[in-house]
């Protein structure tokens, strides 16, 4: 940028200064990083500036050092630009999300000024949840889900999440098993021919969500995979996040009807112009789509994870013998 962030900050809110007080965390990569602004003049005593810096040597932390990845990191960012400049008022409180005071770019660096979670009531965040905080990041997402119902993602990915399979061909090249190899086109098929598109968030992990100190709500952050698709991708997603193979076996049924009992209501209070039953239905047969998805990219990326567990497995051999 011409000027420091600090000037940036002055100029976009208006404060009489602003100075860093805390790194938060180093951007994926080295791609720059996000930290915490302290404020004076302002009603806001903080703020949070991710600032991102595309770095001379590129320094992927599982060795995807490509121009591909680059590529699709520049995106990633001008996305979530685009998200916060044209989309993120549409979210309601039920599905909360910071507010961007002002994005700005230049030809090697992204600058986002955003609302500090912690100073609206969403300081914690958390690395092992029960089901309280489970449950609450089902019902953001179902709102989620809700608001964007079958809108057009102008500017975001037409396609939303890091690891849909036209933009990871050199994982899918690297994946050694074949049956999985021969039916992700198929499994990516399916999920784009759902006749009920929505938003996805992209990155829906437990790391992105933000609580408030008693777990029943929360806040996202990181929307730079935010695109088109079938909400399954982000539940399933999610609870593979926070949850091993015994527990995501043992639960699946609890979390799913308590996220589509959210989504059916807050779907009928939008006006939803289509059949809510026939949208769970097609949802929930979806859901082991999604999982084998993102089974298929982690095992081509990354095949020792600790994700790739045996309800995984499991879940992903009976989606490829359905496909038959």
């Amino acid at each position: 940028m011409n000027n420091s962030v600090e000037d940036h900050i002055l100029k976009t809110i208006g404060c009489s200064k602003a100075y860093a007080v805390e790194k938060i965390q180093d951007l994926w990569s080295g791609y720059g990083s996000i930290e915490r602004y302290r404020l004076e003049g302002f009603e806001s005593e903080t703020l949070i500036v991710k600032h991102v810096r595309i770095p001379d040597k590129k320094n992927h932390p599982r060795g995807w050092n490509t121009n591909k990845s680059h590529q699709r990191k520049l995106k990633s960012y001008h996305v979530e630009s685009a998200w916060y400049e044209k989309w993120s008022g549409s979210c309601s409180k039920s599905c909360y999300v910071p507010h961007c005071y002002s994005t700005e770019s230049s030809e090697e660096e992204f600058l986002f000024i955003l609302e500090d979670l912690d100073a609206s009531a969403f300081p914690k965040r958390m690395s092992s949840v029960g089901l309280t905080e489970i449950r609450a990041c089902l019902k953001w997402l179902a709102h989620f889900h809700a608001t964007f119902m079958g809108k057009t993602p102008e500017s975001l990915w037409s396609t939303g999440t890091y690891w849909h399979l036209d933009t990871r061909p050199d994982e899918l090249q690297a994946l050694k098993d074949r049956e999985l190899k021969d039916a992700a086109s198929v499994i990516d098929q399916k999920l784009k021919d759902c006749q009920y598109q929505t938003f996805v968030h992209g990155d829906a992990k437990l790391a992105n969500f933000c609580f408030s100190d008693d777990g029943k709500k929360v806040a996202a952050v990181d929307f730079q995979y935010v695109g088109g698709g079938c909400g399954m991708k982000d539940v399933a997603y999610f609870i593979g996040s926070c949850l091993d193979e015994t527990h995501c076996e043992k639960y699946e049924t609890e979390l799913l009807d308590y996220y589509f009992s959210v989504l059916s209501n807050v779907v009928k209070a939008k006006g939803f112009d289509s059949d809510v039953n026939s949208l769970v239905e097609t949802w929930r047969s979806l859901y082991p789509v999604a999982w084998a998805d993102f089974h298929r990219f982690l095992k081509g990326w990354s095949p020792e994870h600790w994700k790739l567990n045996s309800y995984s497995e499991k879940t992903t051999r009976n989606v490829i013998a359905g496909l038959r």
